[in-house]
């Protein structure tokens, strides 16, 4: 039961290509939003979309695969934790995160095969 804690599965559609930098020590971090959206019927009867944006943080060899192989509008399935996170900005002001930290993520409507990142950082095709 212990995998089980602080676990999230997202499918969605990217918002935005990855966002792609080195941290100290020449480690990558990867940045990019999923969109998710659910569609339901109101009280009235009325089709109602509700969309959900969500942070996605990828580290190392992940941030090198979503840097090839993630675009803008791709449709991707991930699993990872949450993580929230605080600091306090130039003005003294303290800024509130929460992001998912993704160990895997699976390219849904890739073209030719649907490459897959595990937690070991290595594509699997």
């Amino acid at each position: 039961m212990n995998n089980l804690r602080n676990r999230v599965n997202l499918i969605g559609n990217i918002g935005m290509d990855p966002k792609v930098r080195e941290i100290k020590g020449g480690r990558k971090m990867a940045r990019f939003t999923l969109a998710t959206t659910d569609n339901y019927r109101n009280s009235e009867g009325e089709k109602v979309s509700d969309t959900q944006w969500h942070n996605i943080v990828v580290w190392g060899n992940q941030a090198s695969f979503a840097e090839k192989y993630l675009h803008k509008g791709q449709e991707i399935a991930v699993e990872g934790k949450i993580t929230h996170r605080e600091y306090t900005d130039d003005k003294g002001e303290k800024k509130y995160f929460t992001e998912v930290v993704a160990n895997q993520i699976l390219v849904l409507n890739y073209r030719d095969k649907q490459p897959v990142i595990t937690e070991a950082g290595e594509p699997v095709e």
